[in-house]
């Protein structure tokens, strides 16, 4: 009698999920790769024995463009065991970046009671400044 895992491998290597198996792959690969490089790959995919990185922004495009990182990809794919890739390719993306890409910190502004009412002495001479003490004199009583 089987057990669930011979079972479960035995259809995972089928040739009916190649391609469920080559994207689990890649998504690994791009897991491995260095953060400045990582953050801005949207996905991977192959065609034609070539491998292909859609990426958000120009500059990212011009960092998988390094020999340095082509290397590190050509090892990675050896690691990974994907064969048949023989260039390596990369754009950009035309869509809008996913709201999640750029990662921050929202921060909760509150409301401050104001605490001036208003009071004080306007002695200033010049029309113009005059005026405009006088506007926030009453932006602060509203």
């Amino acid at each position: 009698m089987k057990n669930t895992n011979e079972i479960l491998t035995h259809i995972k290597y089928s040739p009916e999920f190649k391609k469920i198996n080559t994207q689990s792959a890649l998504l690994k690969l791009i897991d491995s790769l260095p953060v400045s490089i990582k953050k801005g790959v949207a996905f991977a995919y192959t065609k034609n024995q070539t491998l292909f990185f859609v990426v958000y922004h120009p500059v990212y495009k011009t960092e998988m463009k390094i020999e340095y990182n082509q290397t590190l990809i050509r090892d990675l794919l050896k690691k990974l065991q994907i064969a048949n890739v023989e260039k390596i390719e990369c754009f950009v993306t035309n869509k809008k970046v996913k709201k999640d890409f750029f990662e921050y910190e929202k921060i909760e502004i509150e409301k401050v009671n104001e605490k001036s009412y208003g009071l004080f002495d306007n002695n200033i001479e010049d029309k113009d400044l005059y005026n405009l003490f006088e506007d926030i004199r009453k932006t602060i009583k509203k």
